[in-house]
């Protein structure tokens, strides 16, 4: 019996309410599956990373960084992809992304296809293996 082709994920960490529910509508029209978080905090306890295709980070969070959480993640999801996106473009948060090994970086606003070409590049990748000794899984 032939069955259909996996649930993608796409993880999200963004402070701005709009932003997520933007991308949550925007991600689930193409048929990917959405997690949404907007706490690093909660993003540490439920994302299900185990099933990500992708990861997209808000570089400026409330009180915290998107790079740091991405060097974070490193430690135990090594070859996740990250997109960054950011409201406030710079030379050094372009630079910190780039050094960060995301496969994106886009300026809000941005294009929703240059986000959903990120997304596909993201998902056209061989899946993760299994996170570093010590991780849960989430």
């Amino acid at each position: 019996m032939a069955t259909g082709p996996a649930h993608k994920l796409v993880v999200v960490l963004d402070d701005d309410p709009g932003v997520l529910k933007a991308v949550q509508r925007l991600v689930t029209a193409r048929g990917f599956g959405c997690e949404r978080f907007s706490s690093v905090h909660d993003f540490q306890i439920g994302a299900h990373l185990h099933l990500a295709d992708c990861v997209i980070l808000d570089i400026n969070l409330d009180g915290e960084s998107g790079i740091d959480v991405r060097r974070k993640l490193t430690a135990t999801w090594p070859s996740i992809p990250v997109i960054f996106i950011t409201g406030n473009d710079s030379d050094g948060a372009r630079k910190a992304a780039m050094e960060a090994d995301c496969i994106a970086y886009l300026t809000k606003p941005f294009a929703a296809d240059s986000l959903l070409d990120a997304i596909e590049k993201a998902s056209a990748r061989p899946p993760l293996p299994p996170p570093a000794v010590g991780n849960s899984g989430r």
